[in-house]
């Protein structure tokens, strides 16, 4: 079974991620929709209470087969979601990466860009004008490098196998001979083998502006969803550090999939 956590802060962004969640699960007899809500005090227990149960009604008639409320009052939003997730092994965790106002877009995308960072579990972070047309064809960006202990390929998989997607695996470099080089032929067989459940294809681009190639791939492949690894912190090459993740997360007009080595 597919557990899903979706986060709510009952923002319209966080409504819109939850919509998008909605849309994406209806029919899937093996997908729960878990909404998570984390209340100030216990003074608002009744008000968290009425918009979950509103939302759950809403997810209920867009097809949902199966829909649970989760709500605490105080601690650190992100420890727990993070303990939620682990608890119930979660297969994802869904969320918008703005808020309502100036405050609550640095409180809700700060916190979604720390749990992608502290969470074990895949996070799905929901651009604000996302509309879920499907999730047909997926990118997955790869620096070929030790993919055997970096890529964490069951839990990509465990989200893939809710769509199956054709998966376009691709490469970014500036150096043109790097894609014929022994160690990235290598490289991609590992890969291919570790998706091997999936129509996969392969893809060497040389450029040097990551942003720019990725933004033109997503385009010329009509991708609907991106899959990144962050890095551990001491890699400071890491595409989820600081202003990379920002510029990746906060621009993008598709999903991003985050699932940590």
């Amino acid at each position: 079974m597919h557990r899903v956590i979706i986060p709510v802060d009952f923002s319209e962004t966080s409504l819109n991620a939850a919509r998008y969640a909605a849309q994406m699960l209806a029919g899937k007899d093996d997908a729960v929709a878990i909404l998570y809500h984390n209340y100030e005090s216990i003074d608002d227990q009744d008000i968290s209470h009425n918009y979950q149960e509103s939302l759950r009604q809403e997810f209920l008639s867009a097809g949902v087969k199966s829909v649970e409320c989760e709500g605490e009052s105080g601690g650190d939003l992100v420890d727990n979601i993070a303990r939620l997730a682990h608890t119930i092994r979660a297969t994802l965790i869904l969320m918008g990466i703005t808020g309502k106002s100036t405050i609550r877009q640095i409180m809700f995308g700060s916190n979604t860009l720390k749990l992608i960072d502290k969470n074990l579990y895949p996070v799905m972070i929901i651009p604000p004008d996302a509309v879920y047309k499907g999730i047909n064809n997926v990118a997955f960006a790869s620096d070929f490098k030790n993919v055997e202990y970096t890529t964490p390929s069951e839990l990509i998989c465990s989200v893939l196998e809710m769509f199956d997607p054709k998966l376009h695996i691709f490469n970014v470099n500036k150096d043109e001979q790097n894609k014929l080089s022994k160690e990235i032929e290598e490289q991609k067989n590992i890969l291919h083998k570790m998706f091997d459940n999936y129509n996969t294809e392969f893809y060497f681009l040389t450029k040097n502006d990551f942003y720019g190639a990725a933004d033109q791939f997503i385009d010329d492949h009509n991708i609907d969803m991106m899959i990144t690894i962050p890095k551990h912190q001491s890699n400071s090459t890491s595409l989820f550090k600081t202003s990379h993740t920002k510029r990746l997360a906060y621009h993008s007009h598709i999903p991003i999939l985050a699932a940590h080595e």
